[in-house]
C-alpha cells in the first residue's frame, strides 16, 4: 500500500505544484509551467513560506507531490473575533481523482483550522468547477455567500 502524507511545501515542490495548478482547462490558461520556473513563483513561496497564517500544504504519495492545497488562517472581528480557514488552491493529480484522496485532503485541511482555532472554514471556487462544487457540498459545506473578485 502506498503511503500518503501531508507536509509543508518546500521551494523544491514548486515545479510540482505548479504542474497541479495548471493541469486543468483553467489552470492552463493563468499559469506558466515552463522551465526555469518563472520567478514570480518563487517570490510567492517565499512571502507564503514566511507568514505564520499561510501554510502551502502538499500531499505526497510515496514521496511524489500528489496534491496540493493552501490553508490561509485569518483572524476577523466579526463572529466574536472568529478565526476564519481559508482553502484555496485545492489540486489533485488527474490520476489520483476519484479516489478518496480528496476527502482525505479535506479532512486533514479541516483539522488543520481547528487546531489553530478557526471557527469557521470557508473556500471559493470558480463557477465553473461543477465537480468541485458536488465534491464540497458532500463535505458538507454549503454554498452561502456569492463572492465577487475584480483582477488588478
Amino acid at each position: 500500500m502506498n503511503q500518503i502524507s501531508f507536509r509543508r511545501a518546500r521551494e523544491t515542490d514548486l515545479p510540482a505544484i505548479i504542474a497541479l495548478l495548471a493541469d486543468d482547462e483553467l489552470g492552463r490558461q493563468r499559469e506558466d509551467t515552463s522551465h526555469p520556473l518563472a520567478d514570480c513563483y518563487k517570490s510567492a513561496f517565499k512571502a507564503l513560506d514566511a507568514d505564520p497564517n499561510q501554510f502551502l500544504a502538499v500531499v505526497t504519495e510515496d514521496e511524489v507531490v500528489v496534491g496540493t492545497l493552501q490553508l490561509s488562517f485569518i483572524p476577523g472581528l466579526s463572529r466574536k473575533g472568529a478565526w476564519r480557514g481559508q482553502i484555496e488552491a485545492v489540486r489533485i493529480a488527474a490520476d489520483r481523482r476519484g479516489g478518496g484522496l480528496g476527502r482525505q485532503m479535506f479532512e486533514w485541511a479541516i483539522a488543520e483550522c481547528r487546531a489553530r482555532g478557526c471557527n469557521l472554514v470557508q473556500l471559493t471556487t470558480d463557477r465553473d468547477r461543477l465537480d468541485a462544487h458536488r465534491f464540497y457540498e458532500q463535505l458538507g459545506f454549503s454554498a452561502s455567500h456569492i463572492g465577487y473578485k475584480l483582477a488588478l
